[in-house]
């Protein structure tokens, strides 16, 4: 777990689906990744995969939901896909409508930068549709800087970390 001011970041499991399922129901949040939000049984399926872990042992998948602790309610997710070889993680987030604009995501991808300081990271990346300016915002404020890089219509974000 990776906590913060008001946040609980938990390891993510299946068991959390049916909840998720609720909170990332909106087709708004697809404007920029496209795709549909999933039915609560796909995301269960989801879920369980990746629970299960990246089947590359040079790979680790680490996927967490955002619990706001006042609300005792689930509001999003955080991941960090790190590359064992390079030392990187790719890193997104999403948080759920309702809960947008109270600077969850910005205070999740936070905390995920913070713990990822303390892991064999060297580089953080995110990639982001360029016309989501509130992603955009929330990569500033964890401390990712927009390169001139495009990848699949998406702009990739950096962040080089000190070696530990």
């Amino acid at each position: 777990m990776i906590s913060t001011a008001r946040l609980d970041l938990l390891p993510l499991l299946p068991e959390h689906a049916a909840e998720m399922a609720e909170v990332l129901s909106d087709p708004a949040l697809h404007t920029f990744t496209g795709g549909t939000p999933l039915s609560p049984e796909a995301l269960l399926a989801r879920y369980e995969r990746l629970a299960e872990g990246s089947p590359d042992p040079a790979v680790r998948w680490l996927n967490w939901v955002i619990r706001l602790r006042d609300e005792d309610r689930l509001t999003g997710t955080v991941q960090a896909t790190i590359t064992l070889a390079d030392h990187t993680a790719e890193i997104a987030w999403v948080v759920g409508t309702s809960w947008q604009g109270r600077g969850i995501a910005r205070e999740a991808a936070q905390g995920l930068v913070t713990w990822l300081r303390t892991q064999p990271v060297h580089t953080v990346i995110a990639h982001i549709h360029p016309d989501h300016h509130a992603s955009a915002a929330v990569a500033t404020s964890a401390g990712l800087t927009a390169t001139d890089e495009v990848h699949d219509g998406e702009a990739r974000w950096l962040l080089h970390l000190p070696l530990q």
